[in-house]
């Protein structure tokens, strides 16, 4: 390779360093519940095949994000403020929770998922926080149109995955496991509130407020997926009861609000994808790879898992006949999702 091409390549990847998309960590968790939805459904081959995928992305990533975090730190901390970038550093919390809960269930591994679990839960307590009081105290702030998104949902599936970690692993600990049950349970709990607090400014920013083609962003998808994984880390609960009496006697309160959530992820389906063909087919918006697809891909996934889990944990047998259709949904919107992210990069890797 010719010392120009090189050097303009070097470029290229600094500037895409420089730019990364604080979102994109969402590969990782679309890749790590389809690897688990795969197990759930014995097909053990595909469920280790992403196994590998998603760890090497999971890397990949990190170390993109922490050269960015170093080289690039204004930009990071900018990005971390704003009300439509920032919802996106959720997605690192909870790439590494479905990871660990991926090693937990897929590898039977213990010992990392547990540190990723320890990880996660440091992870969702400064972007939390750091991301809230950012909005909460900036003086100039966006209207509801352009302030809110499906993304901000994202931090509900954060909160989700560290409860639905930790509830995998507690039954393994010699030593606290009352006290980490009741930690998931309260993440559990808390997850539910930050969903339908945030849940009710997007039906009204929908239903109320103009909303172009450019607005309506594959991101909308986690309308469903906060209420899938809600869904997952409920079931997870229920079937994990044993662990601790307390559990067994809120297994009715689980029960039916694990219940409500899967009817309302399920609700939410046909509704996106009216909206999807509204912007795609009649307002003839281009159909082109951005990053923000990986978040229409998890929720398919995490609402395949859901089910399974929450027919498993209800009794309700004839609710395993959906995940064994959607899981094939889900696999194709990976696939051509991946498609997309293959051809993005070598297009940009010839321009350069």
């Amino acid at each position: 390779m010719p010392k120009s091409r090189f050097a303009a390549l070097l470029r290229l990847i600094d500037r895409g360093i420089e730019t990364l998309f604080p979102g994109y960590f969402a590969l990782v968790m679309a890749t790590g519940i389809l690897s688990i939805s795969a197990h759930l459904l014995e097909m053990h081959g595909i469920a280790l095949a992403l196994l590998w995928v998603d760890v090497v992305a999971y890397v990949i990533l990190l170390i993109l994000f922490g050269v960015r975090l170093v080289r690039y730190f204004p930009r990071v901390l900018e990005d971390l403020q704003s009300p439509s970038l920032g919802p996106g550093f959720f997605t690192l919390v909870a790439a590494t929770s479905v990871t660990g809960a991926q090693l937990h269930v897929v590898a039977g591994e213990t010992t990392l998922p547990t540190i990723l679990w320890g990880v996660g839960i440091g992870l969702w307590i400064v972007v939390m926080y750091s991301f809230l009081t950012a909005v909460i105290v900036r003086k100039q702030k966006p209207n509801l149109r352009f302030g809110i998104s499906g993304a901000w949902l994202v931090m509900v599936v954060a909160t989700q995955s560290v409860s639905l970690l930790g509830t995998l692993l507690a039954p393994d600990f010699t030593g606290g496991r009352e006290v980490a049950i009741f930690f998931t349970l309260c993440m559990y709990l808390t997850g539910a509130m930050l969903y339908l607090t945030i849940i009710t400014l997007i039906f009204y920013r929908f239903t109320f407020l103009a909303l172009s083609t450019d607005h309506l962003t594959p991101a909308y998808w986690i309308n469903m997926g906060a209420v899938a994984i809600t869904t997952l880390a409920g079931a997870t609960l229920i079937l994990h009861e044993d662990a601790w009496g307390f559990l067994a006697e809120l297994r009715p309160f689980l029960l039916g609000f694990t219940l409500f959530f899967w009817a309302a992820g399920t609700w939410w389906i046909p509704l996106l994808l009216i909206l999807g063909f509204w912007r795609h087919v009649l307002e003839k918006y281009p159909l082109r790879y951005d990053p923000q697809y990986w978040s229409s891909v998890f929720p398919l996934g995490m609402y395949t898992a859901a089910t399974y889990r929450l027919a498993v944990a209800s009794g309700l047998d004839f609710l395993t006949n959906i995940p064994a259709y959607s899981i094939w949904v889900a696999y194709a919107a990976w696939v051509a999702t991946a498609l997309g992210l293959l051809h993005h990069l070598i297009a940009s890797a010839i321009r350069a």
